[in-house]
């Protein structure tokens, strides 16, 4: 895509006024990460977050209302250059992450964004920082191109926006998060993403079928880790290099992810989840994908089994991944005990928020129990 910036047309002539700290640029505040990384940042930085419509309300923020998309973010060209004479450092973690978006809009909106936060970097003479995803490692096959354009869609427009960010000569870093995970402390998580609705339709035996074989597993990482290595990269000053934030030979497998989630659900009073049948790339594309085309199934369960099969790009992979978290200014490694108590941490937070859901839930199995007996 052809840039709508031209690099460096008009310099910044200086800094103006004496302040007590960096000035960083945050894209994506609003999101699963995001939060996560106000929460790491706001103590050692004047944090500037971007946002569309929905305000931040947050006090540790000041907000920029602007359109990533649009040439400037939408700005007039004093504002752009005004802008480039007070940041500091650039932080670009906003991305397009509904598959169900058209394929075209996903890949508009990553590559502008990216152009533009160029643009801006190099205008401010900061580092940027672009958060990409590790799923960049594998390259959508044409198959899955055709089953999943929305996913297809969003790692190629992540792995365009990294050789944009190569190409470029922006001092900074790429980072590669696997799957975001809830705090590892916690639970909680800032809104509704991929893996709260898998964790919960798991709690609730909702789930019949996952990609993937008993011995595959799913490289998932609690949110604080992630902030957490991402802000000791911008504190430490790291201006090259590309940085794995995944959980590498310690992922869980997908056995295990499941009987975390059944024991949860007893613990809530409800019967133990039938563990999912977990179905190989070869069965999704050969049987699962032309059952949904059939139109003859209910309509919830066609749901489940839809987000059950979009899951695949992610699910159904080669692992592990490599790591960069425990190396030098990269956060803390997570062991496999970590990784398993946060999701369980994960798990009781999904349930602790949906105390009715879970009501009705053991009710109607109480009531199923009794007819069958």
């Amino acid at each position: 895509m052809p840039s709508d910036n031209q690099r460096l047309a008009l310099l910044p002539v200086g800094r103006t006024g004496p302040r007590d700290r960096p000035s960083l640029l945050l894209t994506g505040g609003s999101g699963v990460l995001g939060r996560a990384l106000i929460d790491e940042l706001s103590a050692d930085f004047d944090l500037l977050c971007l946002r569309r419509d929905t305000p931040l309300r947050d006090p540790r923020v000041r907000e920029l209302q602007g359109d990533l998309g649009a040439p400037r973010l939408g700005l007039s060209p004093l504002a752009w250059h005004e802008l480039a004479l007070e940041v500091d450092v650039v932080l670009h973690a906003a991305a397009e992450t509904d598959w169900r978006t058209p394929p075209q809009d996903i890949t508009r909106t990553d590559l502008r964004g990216a152009d533009n936060m160029l643009d801006l970097a190099a205008r401010a003479d900061a580092p940027l920082y672009l958060v990409s995803t590790a799923f960049v490692a594998h390259t959508p096959t044409e198959e899955e191109r055709r089953c999943f354009p929305g996913a297809a869609a969003c790692l190629d427009s992540r792995a365009r926006a990294e050789q944009m960010t190569r190409e470029a000569g922006v001092p900074g870093a790429i980072v590669r998060p696997s799957v975001v995970l809830g705090d590892s402390v916690s639970g909680r998580t800032t809104g509704q993403q991929g893996l709260t609705e898998t964790i919960g339709s798991m709690v609730l035996g909702q789930a019949p079928v996952l990609p993937g074989t008993p011995g595959s597993r799913i490289d998932m990482v609690p949110q604080d880790y992630v902030s957490r290595a991402i802000g000791d990269l911008v504190r430490g000053g790291v201006a090259d290099g590309e940085y794995w934030l995944t959980a590498g030979k310690e992922a869980i497998g997908l056995r295990e992810f499941a009987d975390v989630c059944a024991d949860v659900a007893v613990r809530h009073g409800l019967p133990r989840p039938r563990r999912p049948r977990f179905v190989p790339v070869d069965a999704v594309h050969r049987l699962l994908l032309p059952m949904l085309a059939g139109t003859s199934l209910p309509a919830s369960l066609r749901r489940r089994l839809e987000y059950c099969a979009e899951l695949l790009p992610v699910f159904q992979r080669e692992l592990p991944f490599d790591t960069s978290l425990g190396e030098r200014d990269c956060g803390t490694r997570l062991t496999r005990t970590d990784l398993r108590a946060a999701l369980v941490r994960n798990a009781e937070s999904w349930a602790a928020d949906r105390a009715g859901l879970l009501t009705r839930n053991r009710t109607a199995a109480a009531a199923a129990l009794e007819v069958a007996s």
